[in-house]
């Protein structure tokens, strides 16, 4: 079978599919003739032992431990299970200090954020872990860094190109190869200045937020 007739069979996406690929869950072998990958039953099982392992929140490193028989089945599960009740701890005192919170009919800027935090606080220590969006926050600011710069190097790149092109095609209605050389560099700096600001633009956030949300 290729992928495509794979995904349909398995209802996992071909990304997912060669993502498992690289991480060594599964390797179907190659058809002879034209170097494609060829799944068979056995890979299609596989997948589906995955997708059936995924869905239950087992990681990726427990499921390569089963698959190559390191572990058993019920090795993982009790593993896993151990993890789902700490889990389930987690979440069991991040509601009640919701419902705590919600019999507070108040408005916001009264809360009382700072003696929260410090119960919260106190409760990590005992081994508690609250879900922390804050990682969250600070990716979605990547985005538009990151966007600006492609289309910034994107941009000088056609420049360049188009100025290539034009001395290719017509070298007699161009200005001097020296002219070309020059907004060439010009381009090139720009580039170089967008990805260099992007970089420390990343640093920034990253030494920022990143650092100072994993002491909260």
């Amino acid at each position: 079978m290729k992928i495509n007739e794979v995904e349909a069979l398995v209802g996992i996406t071909k990304k997912n599919i060669r993502f498992y690929e690289e991480q060594g869950l599964l390797t179907p072998r190659r058809n002879a003739e034209n170097g494609y990958r060829d799944y068979g039953e056995a890979e299609v099982e596989t997948l589906r032992q995955i997708k059936l392992l995924r869905k239950l929140g087992v990681p990726i490193e427990e499921i390569r431990q089963m698959l190559s028989g390191t572990h058993t089945l019920g090795d993982g599960m009790r593993r896993h299970l151990i993890t789902l009740e700490r889990e389930k701890r987690n979440l069991e005192q991040s509601m009640l200090l919701c419902q705590q919170m919600q019999n507070q009919e108040i408005p916001v800027s009264a809360l009382d954020a700072e003696e929260i935090l410090g119960r919260m606080e106190e409760m990590e220590k005992g081994g508690t872990s609250f879900q922390n969006k804050q990682s969250q926050d600070v990716r979605v600011r990547y985005v538009a860094p990151v966007i600006v710069t492609v289309v910034m190097v994107a941009l000088m790149a056609g420049v360049c190109a188009l100025l290539w092109w034009t001395y290719r095609t017509s070298p007699e209605d161009v200005p001097p190869v020296g002219f070309f050389w020059f907004i060439v560099g010009i381009c090139a700096l720009v580039g170089a200045g967008v990805i260099l600001a992007l970089t420390q633009c990343i640093r920034e956030i990253g030494k920022g937020e990143i650092d100072d949300a994993k002491h909260y």
